[in-house]
């Protein structure tokens, strides 16, 4: 079964108000946080108003002879949708739509003048991704049995956000909060930022799992800082707390502050970046991000080499879309994924949910679909 178009869409999925009331604004409009461009103080630390994080989502559609179609999606807008349309499409339109490893390495080997560890792969990981929701729907099968079946009945998910009231009520039992402090801000952020943790690490009690996730805003120096000052609060791992082009600085941090796990990986492109995090220790949990790294052909390659040095694989926003449920349900080695909960409190997860016949979590538990693809529930009339 040949491809015969390969083209970047809009979904315009018919949305509806949640039919109950939130009980507040989600901590994901007030929530200061902190990335490397607040380096700079003239820069906000809301969400929605820093600079590189824009764009939007890009879905791709993949069209076989018979006309049945696959869907997958990336991030950062017109850049990575303008490589599908004039790179990728013309590479791929009439070649196997069964052949996800070709395809794959087609693109990769395509792109490497581009830099293959920037937008030429995420504008990958949306076709790789509509490619293998295509394959399942040819073959009638839902994705994770084409990985080689489900390796446990339900996926545990940690929650990620600041609303750990809301979180604990909906039965997570693992939590991550956002990091509000630069590196610049010394001593002072230092201090602030332990208040934070404290806080969190009272409210959900000595036996549950707790993570801070600092989005590449620490310095190797503070990041050691950081570890030293959260060693009573027992985390479960400091995440991404360099820019992903410092490994040196990742190898470092890990020799000066062992106590402490490091999770790092959703800004990392590609298998041969991570590659270097598996082969120089500096990282014990990789968290490939399934819509930027490459797709989920990638992140099996990512995978197998962490699983190989005996590392976990959790995909960043794993449990926020089809693509990273079907992965964690067939990964033995990916024993968490990461719900990303941004809804307001109050309002059932079913209700805000963006993708009909996505899995939302029920007691901080999952189970993906088992229809066909990915089995995103998607009309061919809400795509143009």
């Amino acid at each position: 079964m040949k491809i015969r178009s390969l083209r970047p869409v809009q979904l315009s999925i018919p949305r509806t108000q949640p039919g109950t009331p939130s009980r507040r604004p989600s901590w994901n409009r007030s929530a200061p946080r902190s990335l490397p461009i607040n380096y700079y103080p003239e820069f906000s630390r809301l969400p929605g108003q820093m600079p590189g994080m824009g764009g939007g989502e890009v879905w791709v559609q993949v069209t076989a002879e018979d006309g049945t179609w696959g869907l997958g999606s990336c991030s950062f807008g017109a850049p990575t949708a303008s490589l599908v349309e004039t790179v990728y499409a013309p590479l791929l339109v009439g070649r196997d739509c069964l052949a996800t490893e070709y395809l794959n390495d087609l693109m990769w080997r395509a792109t490497q003048r581009l830099g293959d560890g920037g937008h030429a792969t995420v504008a990958r990981s949306a076709v790789d991704l509509a490619l293998w929701d295509l394959k399942g729907k040819l073959l009638e099968q839902p994705v994770y049995r084409l990985l080689g079946g489900p390796c446990r009945k339900s996926i545990d998910l940690y929650a990620t956000g600041d609303d750990l009231d809301w979180a604990t009520e909906l039965g997570f039992g693992a939590f991550k909060i956002t990091n509000p402090v630069h590196y610049r801000e010394g001593i002072e952020g230092l201090n602030r930022l332990e208040q934070k943790v404290a806080a969190a690490r009272q409210h959900i009690g000595p036996d549950a799992e707790l993570m801070l996730n600092a989005v590449m805003s620490f310095s190797v120096e503070y990041a050691v800082q950081v570890a030293e000052r959260l060693r009573p609060y027992h985390m479960r791992w400091l995440e991404e707390p360099l820019v992903p082009g410092d490994l040196e600085g990742h190898v470092e941090l890990k020799k000066a502050a062992p106590w402490m796990p490091i999770a790092t990986g959703e800004d990392h492109r590609g298998r041969h970046a991570f590659r270097q995090l598996v082969e120089r220790r500096c990282a014990d949990v990789l968290q490939p991000d399934l819509k930027w790294c490459g797709g989920l052909t990638e992140a099996v390659k990512i995978y197998t080499l962490a699983e190989a040095a005996g590392l976990q694989t959790i995909p960043h926003g794993g449990a926020n879309s089809p693509f990273g449920q079907h992965f964690a349900l067939a990964m033995p080695e990916s024993l968490m994924a990461e719900f990303w909960l941004g809804s307001d409190p109050g309002v059932p997860l079913e209700e805000a949910c963006p993708i009909p016949g996505m899995a939302v979590p029920r007691d901080g538990k999952l189970v993906p679909s088992g229809a066909p693809g990915f089995g995103m529930e998607i009309r061919e009339d809400w795509i143009s």
